[in-house]
């Protein structure tokens, strides 16, 4: 700001605004002097702050800043620049990487370091996947598993249509449609016919979902649970013992002979290994020999008197 300029901010001076600075300094008779330094302003350049003068040198150790560059004082003709209670001279403000001059373009910053977004975005930005180009600051970018795209360059890989924030599956490397990979990839379960996306069972070679892979009986879910199969028809465990098993002939309760379980079978009849058992002292006869009366069964001791 030019001394003509800020004398006509101070309305003491009016009058002399028209007859130029030499006869304005020669008619200034009230004193009017520095607020910091107390030297006389007249003929000098001055900045007035609040209403209160100061000369120039006062002004600038007072109220101007230190370059982050340079680290000189940035004078009252210099531009100052400041970002983040930073300042810089205008010729101070620079990119890091390639000094070009950073006034009126946009910037970013790194580690407080000012670059321009050209620098900024070769440096740090991330690639994208199948571009292989820059994805700008600002600019919307997609990201899956560490890798980055535009969000134009993600599309499906089938169709060919932006995916955005629709669901989708990746497959050997490469992305699709939920309609797309179905139409492609899935397999279709042999009770409903429809695709197969997550949550498959496999069962003799054929592809189920695991909510129709279900007892022929109960229609419980068999998925992660102990199964058998009669006449091509899975049973759980409870059904097919209720439908099929023998049943024991001391407790009457299915035996479901699965999974290695043991049980005695003797004339037309089975008995659990814990049920088999002397019918008047309750001995195991398991593995011993017995003697039969009608239906029961005794250990030799028990069976002497028969």
């Amino acid at each position: 700001m030019s001394a003509l300029q800020l004398q006509r901010s101070n309305p003491r001076f009016k009058f002399y605004m028209d007859k130029g600075l030499r006869e304005f300094v020669a008619n200034m008779a009230e004193p009017y002097d520095c607020t910091e330094c107390k030297e006389s302003l007249y003929g000098q350049k001055y900045i007035l702050k609040e209403e209160n003068p100061f000369c120039i040198k006062c002004y600038e150790t007072l109220f101007s800043h230190s370059c982050e560059v340079c680290q000189k004082l940035i004078g009252c003709t210099s531009k100052d620049l400041s970002y983040k209670d930073r300042h810089w001279h205008s010729e101070c403000f620079l990119c890091i990487k390639c000094s070009r001059s950073l006034v009126d373009r946009p910037f970013a910053t790194k580690d407080d370091m000012l670059m321009c977004t050209d620098c900024y975005s070769n440096e740090y930005s991330a690639k994208c996947h199948a571009c292989l180009k820059t994805i700008m600051p600002g600019s919307k970018k997609m990201e899956h598993k560490g890798n980055s795209w535009h969000e134009n360059c993600f599309t499906c890989n089938r169709c060919q249509q932006p995916i955005g924030t629709r669901s989708f599956i990746q497959k050997d490397a490469n992305n699709y449609c939920l309609s797309c990979y179905e139409k492609q990839f899935a397999l279709q379960c042999v009770h409903c016919k429809k695709p197969i996306t997550t949550g498959g069972v496999n069962y003799r070679d054929q592809p189920w979902h695991k909510e129709c892979f279900v007892c022929i009986g109960c229609k419980q879910q068999l998925a992660g649970q102990r199964f058998t199969s009669r006449d091509d028809f899975a049973y759980c465990l409870d059904c097919f013992c209720n439908l099929f098993a023998k049943k024991c002939a001391y407790c009457t309760t299915p035996i479901s002979g699965l999974g290695g379980s043991k049980y005695i079978s003797f004339e037309q009849r089975q008995w659990h290994n814990s049920c088999f058992n002397c019918k008047r002292c309750c001995v195991s006869l398991v593995g011993r020999g017995f003697l039969t009366c009608k239906d029961d069964i005794l250990c030799p001791d028990c069976g002497k008197d028969i």
